[in-house]
């Protein structure tokens, strides 16, 4: 077994490699999951920006007509 070697090439405990393991692996799965997150709310956000902008653009040209 792949786990049994690598603990016993470094000469650690298996509880603690193990336990190191899972730890990096949450913490990647993790930005994955936040990654994807980001990505839907950064969408929401643009659109309801874009909506406002183009609120300001036709402010600005009513207030070019005076």
């Amino acid at each position: 077994m792949e786990t049994e070697k690598m603990v016993t090439m470094l000469g650690g405990n298996r509880n603690r490699y193990i336990n190191q393991a899972l730890a990096h692996y949450n913490a990647y799965r993790y930005r994955l999951w936040l990654k994807e997150k980001l990505k839907k709310e950064s969408a929401i956000v643009a659109a309801d920006s874009m909506r406002v902008l183009a609120e300001f653009d036709a402010l600005e040209d009513y207030d070019e007509t005076f």
